[in-house]
């Protein structure tokens, strides 16, 4: 047979980036879908009645169903059976499914319905939940709430499907090529998602200078319905791929429940699952509460109203400046000619000034947040093709975890001894910020690709389904636990917006302590059983 012949659209560098680029794309939409509320939770209790109780256990019902009804364990299995572009499009769907039930609950239509008046009266005490403390609902929960997290829970279980997928996916079109770097770059499109949410959400509630919270929401619903298209063009893809090569998705090969052990038996594989619901619920469920935290601590004073700070347009350019801080940062990293590497990266850099210059003119919580994600951008290329061709993956979620602890810390202690300081604050925020998401880039770039290394290729998805399930434990947990101790240490707040953040900051410190810990176990290990995470994903002589 002829090299011709041979060669597939895994072995085509376009091919496969583009493979990448739509499954990237579907999880920037779902990013976004999954804080959409995130930035307005002082709207939430303004509009709706939601205290942080009621907001905390609306957000960790999120994967809810996916850590007690196990269905990411299903779906794993879903995964091995069906294959990637089955499980993408099926996600996608679920996905879409519920955050049109969570835009409803929140919609003025629902307010005064006979189903408002239901979940008033029904779900105050669920049996066996309720004596474990685990309840997803409690008696005085706004109806709203309650079905926003029957939709939520719904969104979750595509979201985490998705998530299994996708680094399934990227598995299949990278193995033994630029796979680090493949997941850290997916990993950065799809975090700006979380930049975009703290941008238009806030932008779509106060539109027109009416406010509406539903609005936020559908703008989240019309990204959902972006994401089941883009799925099903990898259904197409990645359906002439596997005409070409012959593979069929595990379908040969089936799952077996006793596959498990050899996943569960294995001490790397749990301290790498350890560490990932450490780490993850330090910053999944801090993205919840990250703005109102902001508005907590910062002294921040409207722009006058008629000036262009205060206008919706300022949104719009504030979010282009962005796309090109992401961009230019992102594309640097490809780029032979120093001049032309260089250049973008100053771009990048220039831009991300600006950026910063025109959210502290904003005098907005969201608008700073927003950077969370920009500076991983710039650099988990740089990371991705380090693991790629150098290793140290270990050595790189120690790191990020001692800046974990760091970050959260300095918004705990430091930045509320700046609250008076209209200057100070939010350059100590915008650097804290910044430095967070840095570390959170060194979680994808160097975990998820140790995974392949620790478990067989035919037990892939579930391996990442099961390391997704325990995370989930975690990112149903922490969001409760936060909302929980927010009222329990500010009994006497007025506002949202009056609320002392310390306790929670501490405890996400000290899940950070624990990761860290883990880390170093991790190495320990690494260097015993010989398992390789220090070690480059690209073997000598591989071609790229």
């Amino acid at each position: 047979m002829s090299q011709a012949i041979q060669k597939t659209l895994r072995d085509s560098a376009a091919m496969r980036w583009t493979a990448l680029l739509l499954l990237a794309l579907a999880m920037f939409c779902s990013y976004i879908f999954m804080d959409i509320l995130s930035p307005i939770k002082d709207l939430m209790q303004e509009t709706r009645g939601w205290d942080s109780t009621a907001f905390g256990t609306m957000q960790g019902s999120e994967v809810f169903l996916n850590v007690f009804a196990f269905f990411l364990i299903f779906a794993g299995i879903i995964l091995d059976k069906m294959g990637v572009r089955f499980t993408a499009v099926l996600s996608a769907a679920v996905m879409l499914i519920g955050a049109c039930i969570k835009w409803y609950a929140v919609s003025e239509s629902f307010i005064g319905s006979g189903l408002e008046m239901w979940f008033t009266d029904n779900l105050n005490y669920i049996p066996l939940f309720d004596e474990a403390g685990v309840s997803p609902f409690y008696a005085g929960m706004p109806a709203s709430a309650k079905f926003a997290a029957c939709g939520f829970m719904i969104f979750g279980c595509g979201c985490e499907m998705a998530g299994i997928t996708v680094s399934r996916g990227i598995v299949k079109w990278f193995k033994g090529r630029e796979m680090a770097l493949a997941m850290g770059s997916e990993m950065a499109l799809a975090r700006l998602g979380v930049a975009t949410c703290m941008i238009f959400s806030p932008f779509f509630a106060r539109l027109g200078g009416e406010i509406s919270v539903s609005r936020s929401v559908a703008f989240g619903v019309v990204l959902m319905c972006i994401a089941l298209i883009m799925t099903i063009v990898y259904f197409v893809m990645d359906q002439k791929l596997d005409a070409q090569t012959g593979e069929a998705e595990e379908k040969d090969d089936p799952f077996k429940i006793s596959d498990l052990g050899k996943i569960l038996t294995d001490s790397g594989f749990w301290i790498v699952a350890l560490l990932c619901v450490l780490y993850y619920s330090a910053i999944f469920p801090f993205q919840k509460y990250a703005v109102n935290m902001l508005q907590c601590n910062l002294s921040l004073t409207a722009p006058d109203a008629n000036s262009f700070w205060a206008s919706e347009s300022v949104t719009i350019v504030q979010y282009i400046i962005m796309l090109i801080v992401a961009a230019a940062g992102f594309a640097s990293n490809f780029q032979k000619k120093t001049n032309l590497k260089y250049g973008l990266l100053g771009l990048s850099i220039l831009a991300l000034v600006t950026y910063c210059y025109m959210g502290y003119m904003r005098q907005t919580a969201e608008s700073i947040f927003a950077v969370f994600p920009l500076l991983a951008v710039l650099i988990t290329p740089i990371l991705g093709s380090y693991l790629d061709h150098h290793g140290k993956a270990v050595s790189m979620l120690v790191l990020g975890s001692l800046l974990l602890i760091g970050c959260h810390l300095t918004f705990a202690f430091i930045l509320p001894l700046f609250k008076g300081s209209a200057v100070g604050g939010i350059i100590i925020a915008y650097a804290t910020i910044l430095v967070l998401g840095a570390s959170f880039s060194l979680v994808p770039a160097s975990l998820w690709p140790s995974v392949p290394k620790l478990v067989d290729a035919k037990v892939i998805g579930s391996a990442y389904a099961l390391i997704f399930w325990i995370q989930n434990i975690g990112l149903w947990l922490f969001p409760l636990l936060i909302g929980k101790v927010l009222d329990k240490t500010n009994p006497n707040a007025t506002s949202a917006t009056d609320l002392d953040y310390t306790a929670p900051l501490v405890m996400l410190a000290c899940l950070g302590v624990a990761a860290l810990i883990l880390g170093f176990v991790l190495k320990a290990v690494d260097k015993k059983k010989g398992i390789g995470l220090e070690q480059p994903n690209i073997k000598a002589g591989t071609a790229e």
